[in-house]
């Protein structure tokens, strides 16, 4: 059987209760990508803000100390801008998604549909790596805990 470049899966067709769960979906995650960017703006601000409040705190610990915190400091906060800038990209997938979508149900328009899933797609793919970088830091944490608990132990 040969395959075409456009697969036609049974003739799918939205129906209207179809357009209104996607149409609904679209909102919330309009909303939900406009939290997530304000959230990163905040995180960006903190990020940039963090070394400097955390070398103006620390000048009661002696010098060594408050050049050391301030480092650690500008270091986190560096950390914590890179993690924002990981996080604008579900944000920017969910904003494009839910922007497509309404256009292309406003519309009537398959292309516009078809760009409106991929980047949901990319939502998923994305978070989905997250999901597992994220479970890969827990073993590893596991593992060294353990080899700390039996290195410990000896």
């Amino acid at each position: 059987m040969e395959q075409t470049g456009q697969t036609n899966l049974f003739d799918l067709h939205l129906d209207q209760s179809s357009i209104n769960y996607l149409n609904e979906a679209a909102r919330w995650c309009r909303f939900l990508s406009i939290i997530g960017f304000i959230y990163c703006g905040l995180m960006v601000i903190f990020g940039i803000f963090f070394g400097t409040i955390m070398t103006m705190m620390m000048p009661a610990m002696g010098n060594e100390t408050a050049v050391l915190s301030g480092v650690a400091g500008g270091l986190l906060g560096v950390g914590v801008i890179v993690v924002s800038l990981v996080l604008f990209f579900p944000a920017y997938f969910l904003f494009s998604f839910s922007s497509k979508m309404r256009r292309a149900i406003r519309t009537n328009d398959q292309p516009v549909l078809s760009e409106s899933l991929k980047n949901l797609k990319s939502f998923f793919k994305f978070q989905g790596i997250l999901v597992i970088i994220g479970l890969s830091f827990y073993i590893l944490i596991f593992i060294a805990g353990m080899i700390g608990a039996m290195v410990g132990r000896h």
